[in-house]
């Protein structure tokens, strides 16, 4: 019997030996021995249909990766409709000329506005004529099939926030100054697929993207409820449905260590995900959901949810978050672009996710800005480390919070501090691991331990590896 499978291949010319000895867990070293690496693991995706047989003899081929059964995403959606604002000049003379978010992690204070940073968003596509989004270069992808624009408004609203431009006078985008965006339209009107959402993620990668943002779950129940449909038994759609669950995490797990190996020659990509919103906290049927897959994966981070802090309360997770996250930002009530033209406040972690993205824009402007390496780790690194932990309820824990809301960097301060102790010296020159790890070790920044690898001549490479099949 054939099945559709998502295949990740290695065409970077060493595929036996890399995957042979570099199968470690995310933050692991990677032992490239015996042999030295000349050039990073280039990934391909391609999308086949198989036999069980097929696919044992295709895992026997060198530049096997990983594969993976195509399964069911969903949109992680709001939880209310949001109120249409009609006209925006209305919203800019009235108590409002910003969208809360933006102040709440320090955008509207920071010298930064994104500048120079290339920034993707994988959601239902956007609509590129709305006045939010003038001067940026919106390069349009279509995985779904459909072609491209938002029939459902969601990526518009998301893209607003990341990177739009006032409307109306009212600001809604945390990072402005954006001046090229990726537009992977990976869900349509009923949801995606796995294989949408791993080309997605290549392409981004392999078009410069330093940030990703993205606010879709991989769907097990729908997986499930489509193979019912097709006339397999429940108990026999569940097992095959959760094989293909983990097989696609784990799929997703060695593209995004494959893509990391190629930090050293493109600085990389920082990948934030919307954790869900899934929980219920305060109702009667009260229950606190876990970051839905594949925003769990320790190589993506993943956004809870805030409201706005009401006097001296604090502020506090949003009932709907999920938890398990790494950082969160407001999510509450966000305005931000609407199908139209027009303006919308929305909530979920949906609307988290792309404040965060933006924040992480405008610390990859103040890095590069500074004489300190520019690549994703670092710019990772600062993002988190500069989370603000106070300012919230006491009845919130720091699991809910994970570092605590996002915050954007106001001056240079923090970056130029430690010019006098890093130097980037050449490619050429240099071991990746000085490069990629050294200059967060002397710093001791939080949380992330350096691949280690033994490159003896590295040449730059700006492709960002091969192009999805």
């Amino acid at each position: 019997m054939e099945r559709t499978y998502t295949v990740l291949l290695d065409r970077g010319g060493r595929a036996t030996t890399r995957w042979q000895h570099g199968r470690g867990a995310f933050g692991q070293p990677v032992d490239s021995t015996p042999s030295l690496l000349s050039e990073p693991p280039r990934p391909a995706i391609h999308r086949e249909r198989l036999t069980a047989l097929e696919l044992q003899e295709l895992a026997a081929e060198p530049d096997f990766v990983a594969a993976a059964e195509v399964m069911c995403t969903r949109l992680l959606s709001p939880v209310e409709e949001g109120r249409v604002e009609r006209g925006a000049t209305a919203i800019a003379g009235s108590r409002r000329q910003q969208s809360w978010g933006v102040a709440a992690v320090g955008a509207d204070r920071s010298k930064y506005t994104g500048a120079d940073v290339s920034v993707a968003l994988l959601d239902t596509g956007v609509e590129a004529t709305h006045p939010a989004f003038r001067g940026v270069d919106l390069v349009e992808r279509d995985f779904t099939g459909l072609g491209n624009g938002d029939a459902d408004g969601h990526g518009t609203h998301c893209a607003g926030i990341l990177f739009g431009r006032n409307v109306g006078g009212v600001r809604i985008g945390v990072a402005p100054g954006v001046r090229r965006a990726l537009i992977g339209k990976v869900l349509g009107p009923d949801g995606g697929n796995s294989d949408m959402l791993i080309r997605g993620l290549t392409w981004a990668h392999e078009q410069g993207a330093n940030v990703i943002s993205m606010s879709v779950g991989f769907d097990f129940a729908a997986t499930v409820a489509k193979r019912i449909e097709e006339g397999w038994s429940a108990d026999l759609a569940t097992a095959v449905s959760l094989e293909a669950h983990s097989a696609n995490l784990r799929l997703l797990d060695r593209l995004l260590l494959m893509l990391r190996m190629q930090e050293p020659f493109t600085g990389g990509s920082i990948i934030v995900a919307a954790a869900g919103n899934d929980s219920t906290r305060g109702f009667a049927n009260e229950h606190i959901m876990t970051a839905c897959p594949p925003c769990g994966s320790d190589k993506i981070i993943s956004v809870g949810s805030l409201d706005r802090a009401a006097g001296a309360s604090g502020y506090r997770v949003s009932s709907f978050s999920n938890c398990g996250v790494e950082i969160t930002a407001p999510g509450r009530d966000i305005v931000s672009a609407a199908s139209g033209g027009e303006l919308k406040s929305q909530s979920g972690t949906s609307m988290a996710a792309p404040h965060v993205a933006g924040v992480a824009a405008l610390w990859w402007q103040a890095v590069r800005q500074s004489e300190l390496p520019a690549n994703a780790t670092l710019v990772r690194g600062k993002l988190l480390e500069s989370a603000r932990s106070n300012g919230f309820s006491p009845a919130v824990c720091p699991g809910e919070r994970g570092a605590g809301c996002a915050m954007a960097p106001e001056d240079g301060t923090s970056v130029a501090a430690r010019k006098a102790v890093v130097r980037q010296p050449p490619v050429e020159e240099m071991d990746i691991q000085t490069w990629l790890g050294g200059a967060l070790q002397s710093a001791k920044e939080p949380g992330f331990e350096p691949i280690s690898l033994n490159i003896a001549s590295a040449r730059p490479d700006t492709s960002g590896g091969g192009r999805p099949c």
